[in-house]
């Protein structure tokens, strides 16, 4: 599985008061990445860290509550991409927010699948989530309605292709079929026909 840099991390060993969390969030990352999130202990991640096993129950009481702060990170990280790509993407702004859906979750995949195989909700079609909302946005500008309902069952569907080809794609886990297009040129094609479908459709 994909590795994430460790060099800030092992700086950090000789860590203080100040900065235990983030050391300990980084070297949870870091297991996350190569173990998966059920592949490590809160142990673990106190070893990698260099600090003592009891060390983390200053900030986390448990394995799970590690596991959800960096759930949380990845979604408000995530948040933050696609809104800069909505609005770097002008009319198409729900492409360009496809493509740095896959990016995030190619590039980050310890978060990814923190978020979203973990348990912990916090986005991915949440009321409260901010990607969502944009994503939202853009496909009511690209299928010409502003009625709520019909916006929502579109975004929900925009996004659940994206997830899908994300989840498919990611490191560890099943490829998508050899000798197909690529995971972007797949997105385009999928949503460039279900947004066609709802322009069409009163």
């Amino acid at each position: 599985m994909v590795r994430l840099p460790d060099s800030e991390l092992s700086e950090r060993r000789g860590y203080h008061h100040g900065n235990l969390r983030e050391a300990l969030l980084e070297a949870a990352r870091r297991l996350i990445a190569e173990r998966g999130p059920a592949g490590f202990t809160l142990s673990d991640a106190a070893k990698l860290a260099g600090v003592s096993p009891a060390a983390p129950y200053r900030h986390f009481k448990d394995r799970e509550a590690l596991l959800k702060e960096i759930a949380v990170a990845g979604f408000e990280a995530l948040g933050r991409r696609l809104r800069a790509a909505a609005e770097a993407g002008g009319p198409d702004g729900f492409v360009a927010m496809g493509r740095a859906y896959l990016a995030f979750a190619r590039e980050e995949p310890a978060y990814y699948a923190a978020m979203f195989n973990t348990g912990h909700p916090g986005g991915g079609g949440s009321a409260d989530d901010p990607g969502f909302a944009a994503l939202q946005q853009a496909v009511g500008r690209s299928i010409g309605s502003s009625d709520p309902r019909r916006v929502k069952v579109a975004a929900t569907l925009v996004f659940a292709l994206t997830h899908g080809l994300a989840s498919l794609s990611a490191p560890g886990s099943i490829a998508v079929p050899g000798g197909l297009e690529s995971p972007e040129e797949l997105l385009d094609v999928g949503v460039n026909a279900l947004l066609a479908g709802f322009a069409r459709t009163p």
